[in-house]
């Protein structure tokens, strides 16, 4: 797959909540991810497959999905970038709260290499 075609999947699956499919069919097992914030006693850089995973059933575990938008792709080259905003529930605080943000994409051989996300900081 080119860039356009692997970001247009990623919008797909992320709008299906397919959190998994995406790991499974669109990332490569070098995987870079970067948050911006880490939790405590944990790297905001997750490296390999297997931690990416380890986020992403922390995510799954953790948080009651409302609703889960995604807006994009916006594509040049081999980057894309997806604006996500989502409303969640922290199922042990019970807490609601809403999000956004952009996840930065760099892919290479059809596959996702590196994904940094960018919170939004502004005020509406």
């Amino acid at each position: 797959m080119n860039t356009q075609e692997v970001a247009e999947k990623v919008v797909e699956l992320v709008r299906k909540q397919a959190w998994h499919q995406a790991l499974d069919t669109l990332y490569d097992k070098d995987i870079v991810s970067v948050e911006a914030h880490a939790s405590e006693g944990e790297s905001a850089e997750k490296r390999g497959i297997d931690e990416v995973r380890g986020k992403t059933d922390w995510w799954v575990n953790a948080m009651e999905v409302h609703s889960f938008k995604a807006k994009g792709p916006f594509v040049a080259h081999d980057r894309f970038v997806v604006q996500y905003d989502a409303d969640v529930t922290d199922k042990n605080s019970k807490k609601r709260f809403q999000l956004s943000e952009v996840g930065v994409y760099t892919v290479k051989n059809g596959k996702i290499v590196r994904e940094e996300f960018l919170p939004f900081t502004g005020k509406e």
